[in-house]
């Protein structure tokens, strides 16, 4: 590859808002995203993590500031977003998760999980894409699921969340094409983070792990880093609408 196509990856100048970024896949998209030269902006609750996270991410040299904010708070959102200057990227990757069967589905589970997930992104694209849209460019980027196509059962809070955002993206990227933004997802597969320790530690669930990925293993955050900076740059200009899997091959195996 040149120099012009490597170029292309070059996020310099760039602004990323990445929700969710004080640990697991947010952390490592967030660093990718600052080692390709954009200013990472952290966001999540917890002001003490985040600024851990940001000390982490300057001791490389790299640019980055935080915002702490509850991206189900609509207030705290608006109050935030219109501190922050220009947001070039979008990288919506705050979650969470209520396991439990259907009977047992609380109603507070399952706004909790549908409001961050999937609300919380058409609250943060309201208040940013008409900026991109004046500079005529930007990036919105979701985090996905396997579960953005794939039934399990206990978790249809956040299935339907993962479903939810993959059509938002989809609708999202058709009525802001003309202005030249794209909006994609991508949907992580089996990721070793925080939210999957309980699975780490169950061998029935390692052993299906190694049956159902061809991979035969978990993932370590940083392998999507690159996805995201992929997604975020110019060398994905014509990309938009799309569900990037970064699963080992889990979707593509019938096994």
């Amino acid at each position: 590859m040149n120099q012009a196509h490597l170029q292309k990856f070059d996020l310099t100048g760039r602004v990323a808002l990445v929700t969710g970024a004080s640990r697991g896949l947010g952390a490592a998209m967030a660093r990718g995203l600052a080692q390709a030269g954009a200013e990472v902006i952290l966001n999540g609750r917890d002001k003490a993590a985040l600024e851990a996270q940001a000390e982490s991410l300057r001791a490389e040299g790299l640019a980055c500031r935080i915002s702490a904010f509850d991206v189900t708070d609509g207030k705290a959102v608006e109050a935030a977003v219109a501190g922050l200057g220009p947001i070039d990227i979008l990288l919506h990757n705050a979650g969470n998760q209520h396991r439990a069967p259907i009977e047992e589905t609380t109603e507070e589970g399952w706004h909790s999980v549908i409001d961050t997930h999937l609300t919380a992104l058409w609250r943060l694209s309201r208040l940013i894409v008409p900026g991109m849209k004046e500079r005529r460019r930007g990036k919105v980027i979701a985090t996905g699921s396997l579960a953005s196509d794939l039934g399990r059962a206990t978790i249809t809070p956040y299935a339907s969340a993962k479903g939810g955002l993959k059509m938002f993206i989809r609708a999202l990227a058709v009525e802001l094409g003309p202005w030249n933004i794209q909006c994609n997802a991508i949907g992580p597969g089996w990721f070793d983070t925080d939210m999957n320790k309980a699975l780490l530690t169950n061998p029935d669930w390692l052993a299906m792990v190694q049956r159902r990925c061809p991979a035969g293993r978990y993932a370590d955050p940083e392998e999507i880093a690159g996805t995201a900076v992929f997604l975020a740059s110019p060398a994905s200009d014509f990309v938009s609408g799309q569900l990037l899997f970064v699963d080992g091959g889990v979707t593509a195996s019938m096994t």
